[in-house]
C-alpha cells in the first residue's frame, strides 16, 4: 500500500471543526454517496449536516483513512498532532498562515515547522488548500460546491489554487474526471508525490497538472518517468509566466513559480505535454483519455509535438 493510499482513497472520512467549511464537506460527501464512515469532532454542538459530533478524537468508533481539518492554523497543528498519534491515514490541512503569508506574518515559516513536526510520517496535503475530490470511490474531502460526478474512470487533475479546481469540476466537455487534488503550499506532500499515487490508480488514464512553480525537481522527473512507463500522458499549463505573477505565486502558496521559457525546456525534456489555456488542458485530456495508453516514446514527444502556437 502506498503512502497516500488511505488518504486518497479512504475508507472512513472524519471531519474537525464543525463551522460552515466543516459542515459543507459532510454535505458534499453525503451528496455524492459516500459508502465508508463519515465522522465529525465538534466540542459542543449537537447536530452537523444530520451527524452527531465526537466531543474529542479518543470517542471515534476507529482511526480515521482521511482527516479534513478545518480549524484555525495554531488548533491545525494540535489536532495533525493528535491524528498522527492516532495511526490517522492522512490530513487535509485547509487553514492558511502558514510558510505562504511570512511576507506578512513573521511566525508563519515557524508555524509550518511545528506543523510538519507534528505530522511525522502521516501524509498531509496543504496547508492552504481545499483538498481533494475522487469521483471514483465517491470521497470528497471538499468544502465547497463542485460540478463533477462519479466515473468509472477518468482523468485526474492536480492544482495550487482551490478556485481553479473548482472552475475545472464545472467543465462540460465530455471529459471524465476521476480525480482532483488540492496541494496549497506543499509544506509536506507535492505535485509529483501526488501525481505518482494518482498515476498508480488503473481507474486513471492520463494527468492533468496546473502549476505555478516546480519545488522537487528530482522527484518531478520521477514522475514523468513513471507517466512514461505506464503509458499514461500528462499535460500541464503552466502559470505565473510575468514577474507579477511570479511574485503572486509566493505570496498565494509559497511557490517559486520559474520562467516560461525554463518550464518549456523542462517539459520537453521530460516528455510532458504543455497547453497555454485552461481550455486547452482539457481539450488535450479528453483526447488523451479517448486514446488510452500510448507507447513511451509518442509520450516523451508529446512536449514537442506544436502544442504551443509558433
Amino acid at each position: 500500500m502506498g503512502r497516500l493510499d488511505r488518504l486518497l482513497r479512504p475508507k472512513s472520512i472524519l471531519v474537525v471543526g464543525g463551522g460552515t467549511w466543516g459542515r459543507d464537506m459532510l454535505l458534499q460527501c453525503q451528496k455524492i454517496g459516500f459508502a465508508g464512515g463519515l465522522w465529525v469532532v465538534h466540542p459542543t454542538k449537537d447536530k452537523i449536516a444530520g451527524l452527531r459530533p465526537f466531543r474529542s478524537l479518543a470517542e471515534l468508533p476507529g482511526v480515521p483513512d482521511a482527516v479534513f481539518v478545518g480549524v484555525n492554523r495554531k488548533a491545525t497543528i494540535d489536532v495533525v498532532r493528535d491524528l498522527a498519534g492516532m495511526g490517522a491515514g492522512g490530513a487535509i490541512c485547509f487553514a492558511s498562515g502558514f510558510r505562504e503569508a511570512a511576507g506578512e506574518d513573521a511566525g508563519g515559516a515557524h508555524l509550518q515547522a511545528e506543523l510538519l513536526a507534528a505530522a511525522g510520517d502521516m501524509p498531509i496535503i496543504g496547508p492552504n488548500c481545499y483538498g481533494l475530490l475522487n469521483y471514483v470511490d465517491g470521497a470528497t474531502l471538499w468544502p465547497d460546491q463542485h460540478g463533477g460526478v462519479r466515473v468509472d474512470k477518468g482523468v485526474a487533475l492536480i492544482t495550487q489554487s482551490s478556485n481553479i479546481a473548482i472552475n475545472l469540476t464545472m467543465q462540460k466537455r465530455g471529459l471524465p474526471i476521476a480525480y482532483v487534488v488540492t496541494v496549497g503550499n506543499q509544506a509536506q506532500t507535492g505535485f509529483a508525490e501526488i501525481g505518482m499515487a494518482l498515476l498508480d490508480d488503473p481507474n486513471v488514464t492520463a494527468l492533468g497538472l496546473h502549476i505555478e512553480g516546480v519545488g522537487d525537481l528530482r522527484a518531478f522527473e520521477k514522475l514523468a518517468a513513471m507517466a512514461r512507463e505506464k503509458g499514461k500522458p500528462i499535460v500541464a499549463l503552466k502559470v505565473g509566466t510575468s514577474q507579477q505573477a511570479r511574485t503572486a505565486a509566493v505570496s498565494h502558496t509559497a511557490s517559486l513559480a520559474g520562467s516560461d521559457a525554463g518550464a518549456r525546456a523542462l517539459f520537453a525534456r521530460l516528455g510532458i505535454g504543455q497547453a497555454t489555456s485552461l481550455s486547452g488542458l482539457l481539450e488535450a485530456l479528453k483526447l488523451l483519455h479517448v486514446c488510452g495508453p500510448l507507447p513511451s516514446a509518442q509520450i516523451a514527444s508529446m512536449s514537442c509535438s506544436g502544442a504551443r502556437p509558433a
